[in-house]
């Protein structure tokens, strides 16, 4: 499973911060963000190299986009489209509110099943496909929301047990100041099930690790390419020739 932390609070300086870890199977490739898709050049994610889609991404309104899988479903399955699809359809929008009413008119059975988030500096959203029928969408509301391979701030999910109290108890990152959520992510103790960061167990594990705040004129975007015990989180910028006019996030200097 992967973890997803969203604090959204409209109006605030940061109004839009976000911390994911991604678990996967360690031998399965990607490469680090970057403007990956040539038909979509204002966006700047992850990519995986097996299905070519993404696991987190932003595109250059600031609009973010990440896709999680739910209990049971790791892996492709045949006859089903690849998950990392998802997101690249969301942020063919330039707002979270357009992006989230196009996944939420998909046809669900299409993939296995999936959670994702869709957020910009002024809404949030979380939706989920159960693998048959319609993708079931709801606004999140201001404030801390935890997502993994359930429901968001499911407390019956150990790891959101362990972890919501602690990201609610940390003071609010301040970019390029991201205060303890680093060391958050970078958590491995106790059980596997309730750790941020998931250990190798027979070769599936914490793969990366990001970090993106979105505000009015700034952009903040890190990324730690491994464990994040391991991995430094280095900063991600903008490049190339890409249209990156976000709303309200002009282009980094």
């Amino acid at each position: 499973m992967c973890t997803l932390v969203l604090l959204h609070r409209p109006g605030a300086d940061w109004p839009l911060l976000l911390a994911a870890n991604r678990d996967e199977m360690l031998a399965r490739t990607w490469e680090p963000p970057a403007h990956h898709w040539p038909a979509q050049p204002d966006v700047l994610g992850g990519r995986d190299t097996l299905a070519g889609g993404t696991w987190l991404a932003m595109n250059g309104a600031g609009v973010v986009a990440g896709v999680l899988n739910r209990t049971g479903s790791l892996g492709p399955e045949a006859g089903k489209r690849s998950r990392g699809e998802l997101p690249l359809l969301a942020l063919r929008h330039t707002n979270a509110r357009d992006a989230a009413a196009a996944i939420g008119a998909l046809d669900g059975a299409a993939w296995r099943s999936f959670n994702i988030v869709i957020a910009d500096a002024s809404a949030a959203f979380f939706l989920r496909g159960v693998g048959a029928g319609p993708v079931q969408m709801a606004a999140l509301p201001p404030g801390l929301c935890m997502v993994a391979n359930t429901e968001p701030n499911d407390l019956a999910h150990k790891r959101i047990t362990r972890h919501l109290p602690r990201f609610a108890a940390a003071r609010p990152p301040e970019p390029p100041d991201w205060g303890e959520w680093p060391s958050l992510l970078a958590d491995a103790d106790g059980p596997w099930e309730a750790a941020l960061n998931v250990p190798d167990i027979n070769g599936f594990g914490t793969a990366s690790s990001a970090l993106i705040g979105v505000a009015s004129g700034r952009l903040d975007f890190r990324f730690a390419a491994g464990a994040p015990t391991t991995s430094k989180f280095e900063e991600v910028r903008p490049g190339g020739s890409a249209p990156w006019t976000p709303v309200g996030v002009p282009p980094m200097s």
